[in-house]
């Protein structure tokens, strides 16, 4: 499935399973920048197999409509990946939502990038997708993630205690999300 969504500065797209080295390599670079606020690697998360399995399983995910997992490339540059956003765990019926996740390289940090692209998937969310409701949740000392979401139009709705296990342990999380206004049931 072959996604792409331009901003103006980035391009957001689902890599191929032969692109898995420079996926591959943003994590590697970021890996100390990236693990207090990501869940323990999971076993050869950090090889070149691990990572062309799971752009495929990326792709699938995709296809089926179950996740939209865009990694971040500058505009008309390099195939060096700079971030990634996702959209996970998409649900239908009666709640019409799915969960925002997100992560930058510690050397684009700060440009506003991550906010740039977060507003586009969200839009993709809502317009593509059809969704609802889009709900992201940070750690409470993360406050640049808090930042790129209130810039993002979502709203704080609550804490959480213990709410998800992050670097090896159980951490509260700030509860945000935000809602389609433009919704539409499906037609038929």
């Amino acid at each position: 499935m072959a996604l792409e969504i331009p901003t103006p500065r980035l391009l957001l797209r689902l890599p191929e399973p032969s692109e898995a080295d420079a996926v591959l390599d943003y994590f590697v670079r970021n890996r100390e920048h990236l693990e207090p606020w990501s869940p323990v690697a999971p076993d050869g998360m950090y090889t070149l197999h691990w990572w062309e399995q799971r752009l495929r399983m990326n792709l699938d995910e995709a296809e089926a409509g179950t996740s939209v997992r865009t990694f971040m490339y500058l505009r008309g540059g390099s195939n060096e990946v700079l971030g990634s956003c996702n959209l996970s765990n998409i649900m239908r019926g009666p709640f019409q939502a799915c969960f925002l996740g997100y992560s930058i390289d510690a050397a684009v940090q700060g440009q506003g990038l991550m906010t740039e692209a977060v507003r586009a998937l969200v839009q993709y969310g809502f317009s593509a997708l059809n969704l609802h409701r889009i709900m992201a949740n940070y750690i409470p000392d993360n406050t640049g993630s808090g930042r790129v979401l209130e810039k993002a139009g979502f709203h704080r709705e609550g804490l959480a205690p213990e709410y998800l296990q992050i670097a090896g342990r159980w951490q509260d999380h700030v509860l945000t999300a935000i809602t389609n206004r433009s919704w539409r049931p499906e037609a038929g």
